[in-house]
């Protein structure tokens, strides 16, 4: 049996992040290949770093290279909303739309029993602790449209609801079962703008 050669490897551990798959992976191999010393570097230096010079914040759990994070500590946010996404590239999403002006809470995925997740593995009672110290008027819970983002919605504003804070939901201008961090940034601000109250 012989060795993989570095292309394979390299093949191997592409395909293992999210939406790549072999020909993906192969493609991008062979690029970097073609790639100048420089280039190459450059990535590898990039992904080394990213390791080690990020971190969580410590209000919202957004993924940050200083805690608090730059939208946790901007005066011009409104404290008083809270969107609370699955994860940060949904964060990014939303901001990229324009149309949300609040502070976040990242909560680290959404419920998957299959998988073994559930309300421990998510940072549920970080958020319950965030509402219970008053100040926060909205709660926009911007999970994904599909079963494990209802699920999670559903869950949180059973926990929330007796807060007495407002709840809310994104529209679903969203496709049923899509993710936000893939969805244009216009379609985004739109589901922020027309959320609706959870009943």
């Amino acid at each position: 049996m012989r060795n993989a050669s570095a292309v394979e490897r390299l093949v191997t551990s592409l395909k293992r992040l999210p939406g790549i798959g072999e020909k993906s992976a192969a493609r991008l191999a062979y690029h970097l290949l073609g790639a100048t010393d420089a280039r190459v570097e450059e990535l590898a230096d990039a992904i080394a770093r990213v390791k080690k010079e990020t971190v969580l914040c410590e209000e919202c759990f957004d993924l940050t290279d200083r805690s608090p994070c730059e939208v946790c500590r901007d005066e011009r946010r409104d404290r008083r909303l809270i969107c609370v996404v699955e994860e940060p590239a949904d964060l990014v999403a939303i901001e990229k739309s324009g149309r949300y002006h609040g502070v976040y809470h990242v909560l680290g995925g959404a419920f998957a029993p299959i998988d073994g997740v559930g309300p421990g593995e998510l940072r549920v009672a970080e958020l319950e602790a965030r509402v219970q110290a008053g100040g926060i008027e909205e709660v926009v819970l911007a999970t994904n449209p599909n079963a494990e983002g209802d699920a999670t919605a559903h869950f949180l504003s059973d926990r929330l609801r007796p807060t007495g804070v407002r709840l809310t939901r994104i529209a679903y201008g969203m496709p049923l079962g899509g993710d936000l961090e893939y969805a244009d940034h216009v379609t985004v601000g739109i589901c922020i703008e027309n959320r609706r109250e959870i009943d």
